[in-house]
């Protein structure tokens, strides 16, 4: 299996990097428990159940059409890999502008001939992520598409602008993603840019999760070299190649999820790990969960931080 770019940190770098780790459903977006009711259930009867599944209909609508239109997913949805960039070693970097992936011969059986025509594909999806949807889509699926997320985002009581808006506070002005670093820039140069580094683990298969990021307007605050695939090899073995990948000795990293998967792979990492709650009561969803929150977690763990180091913008 292809590896990620490792991203070494040095240890003259003063303030510390942390690695927000996110589950998506349920965590950052709603979908499921809009599909199966559990969303508007906590509510006790306040909230229209038939719109939620309604909305939720719409969203898996709009998920497997950009899969399919746009993915390759019809082609590839039995070849799950955990990222991206999983099969680069079987890329050898072809010119894709006039590849006709119709009549490669894509196919059974999973052999390096279509490992390498596999990894052509993933790499069309991460340029198309790069791009955005907007670039992707036709103008009247871009209305229909900002129209449920609006729509959505009113039902919700703003779950997904908040979520939005709390990955982009973790970032702040000097953050970066791994797309954002050449081949050969040296590790020291990344000391003025390095602070926080959002990264996704979904239990969901890897093409329908970037479709998700891109639909639900995360792609600009997750690259897609950040999206993971626990499908096969669970959330703790996602854990261990994200903890290895921004190794370092001013790293701190913290999971925020809803399930018990996450919940014991952080545990299993000496992690601190933010349970998120669908209840209104609860302060950890989404609008509620803010920056001293989840600073007062990663403290618990790696003592408190110097103010002025760690000094956040709400």
């Amino acid at each position: 299996m292809g590896e990620i770019m490792d991203i070494e940190v040095p240890k003259e770098v003063a303030k510390p990097m942390t690695v927000y780790v996110w589950d998506m459903d349920e965590t950052l977006i709603l979908f499921k428990s809009l599909l199966d009711g559990t969303y508007a259930a906590a509510f006790d009867g306040l909230k229209d159940t038939r719109m939620g599944v309604e909305i939720g209909k719409r969203w898996e609508n709009h998920i497997l059409q950009v899969c399919d239109e746009h993915f390759f997913y019809e082609e590839i949805e039995n070849y799950n890999e955990p990222f991206l960039h999983s099969l680069s070693e079987y890329d050898d970097g072809q010119d894709l502008s006039n590849y006709d992936f119709n009549s490669d011969g894509f196919c059974f059986p999973y052999d390096d001939s279509n490992k390498k025509k596999l990894a052509y594909r993933h790499r069309l999806i991460a340029q198309k992520y790069s791009q955005g949807l907007n670039k992707v889509l036709d103008q009247e699926m871009i209305r229909l598409w900002n129209d449920l997320y609006n729509s959505t985002d009113s039902y919700t009581d703003g779950w997904l602008s908040s979520g939005r808006a709390l990955l982009e506070q973790t970032m702040g002005k000097t953050s970066f993603s791994a797309s954002d670093l050449s081949s050969d820039m040296e590790p020291g140069s990344i000391t003025t840019k390095c602070q926080n580094i959002n990264v996704l683990v979904t239990s969901g298969a890897l093409i329908p999760s970037l479709a998700k990021c891109m639909l639900y307007r995360l792609d600009d605050v997750i690259s897609a070299n950040n999206v993971y695939s626990s499908w096969e090899v669970g959330k703790l073995q996602c854990f261990s190649w994200i903890k290895e990948r921004f190794r370092g000795p001013n790293v701190q990293f913290c999971a925020i999820g809803d399930g018990p998967e996450e919940c014991e792979a952080a545990q299993a990492m000496r992690w601190p790990f933010i349970k998120i709650d669908l209840r209104p009561s609860s302060p950890h969803r989404f609008p509620g969960l803010n920056m001293n929150m989840v600073r007062s977690y990663i403290d618990v763990i790696y003592g408190a931080a110097d103010a002025e180091a760690e000094e956040v913008k709400e």
